[in-house]
């Protein structure tokens, strides 16, 4: 690396995740020290949950299970097939007659046994959320069962994994969890501050692009970059969609494209706007109010209706009444509109489903989705 920042480096791109923690990450070597002690103490079964693409962290798994005459079992589709290519490549190194089936578990003394499962950041149909909450078929978590999840939740995770940490709780088991000294079961796999600057310093690239992290750690990131000697004017803090045009070796921040979420819905790919979100939620969260209404083309009277249609909003057996006192207030809307002769169809819908939107918000606080419905007989 050394080698290639002294042939000149143009630009840098480089994560920012950890970039406000200052000194350098803890040595991964502490866990796995820290992991084989929980093994050794452990009375019943060990499950561990880890990032599967943490082939080392496996390997440490696996040294535990060696030292405690433990039997692994691999639950979770990524981390059976991590470990199957990290085997085939070289890169773990499990004994003969280590690995067993999870339907194997079971069978076999509590303390001969470890389980190695995905789920450490809270996905809801992942292996360790199953075992959680008593939805995993071939195996169970009981009472002194101990539990390690050795990952730190990545930001937006935390309900989901705080969740499978009750309901482990709530099982009897033992759970050990955190990157805190008081745990000792992860470090960060991002690099520090002082990592980042012998990065900056190794690679004294021209122009810096700090990307990987949330706004306040690429602007933390800057400024180490800043403090090693890159020009201010020569670092890019951008945005999802924000274009750096580098020609002749001059670096530009010239414009922005379209980025973001692309939706798949169905069969179409991209077609979902925030307007069809926006009424799917209200859908989800307030339910639905059909009004159907048909008028006299000739006169403009109404013959039959108001109809009211509730999917989602109130059971109509239990909320008649309050039904009845809709069907009056549009009638009473319609009517009103009529003495000031108005005859467009969209305004009635409008008004309406405005004087409904406001009976209901006041009585119940809830905002359905309502959709007047007019027909023309």
């Amino acid at each position: 690396m050394a080698k290639i920042g002294s042939e000149g480096v143009l630009a840098l791109l480089s994560e920012s995740t950890n970039a406000e923690r200052p000194g350098f990450t803890p040595s991964e070597r502490s866990v796995g020290e820290r992991i084989e002690e929980i093994f050794m103490k452990a009375n019943r079964k060990v499950i561990i949950s880890t990032f599967a693409s943490n082939v080392n962290r496996v390997q440490q798994i696996v040294e535990a299970c060696i030292k405690t005459n433990r039997k692994l079992a691999l639950l979770g589709r990524s981390m059976v097939n991590v470990v199957e290519v990290a085997l085939e490549k070289g890169y773990l190194h499990i004994p003969d007659g280590m690995l067993i089936e999870a339907n194997e578990v079971n069978r076999l003394d509590p303390k001969q046994v470890a389980l190695l499962c995905t789920g450490s950041q809270g996905e809801p149909m992942a292996a360790l959320a199953r075992l959680a909450s008593g939805n995993y078929r071939q195996v169970d978590i009981l009472p002194e069962d101990t539990v390690i999840i050795a990952a730190t939740p990545i930001p937006g995770n935390e309900r989901n994994v705080s969740r499978i940490i009750d309901n482990l709780f709530a099982l009897g088991a033992k759970v050990i969890y955190g990157s805190g000294s008081s745990t000792g079961v992860h470090v960060s796999g991002h690099a520090y501050q002082e990592e980042l600057k012998l990065m900056l310093t190794l690679m004294k690239p021209k122009y810096f692009i700090p990307i990987h992290g949330e706004f306040r750690m690429l602007h933390h990131h800057s400024l180490l970059a800043e403090s090693i000697g890159i020009e201010k004017e020569n670092i890019f803090i951008v945005r999802n969609g924000d274009v750096v045009d580098i020609s002749n070796e001059v670096a530009i921040q010239s414009r922005r494209i379209q980025a973001g979420n692309i939706y798949v819905d169905g069969l179409g790919i991209g077609d979902v706007g925030n307007a069809l979100l926006r009424d799917r939620k209200q859908l989800s969260e307030d339910g639905m109010l059909v009004i159907v209404i048909t008028f006299n083309k000739v006169d403009g009277e109404i013959i039959s209706g108001p109809d009211i249609i509730s999917r989602g909003f109130v059971y109509v057996r239990d909320s008649e009444e309050f039904l009845r006192e809709l069907n009056k207030l549009a009638v009473i809307t319609i009517n009103n509109l009529k003495k000031e002769n108005v005859n467009s169809w969209g305004i009635l819908k409008r008004e309406v489903r405005e004087a409904l939107g406001r009976y209901i918000y006041t009585n119940t606080k809830r905002k359905p989705m309502i959709l007047p419905i007019i027909i023309e007989v």
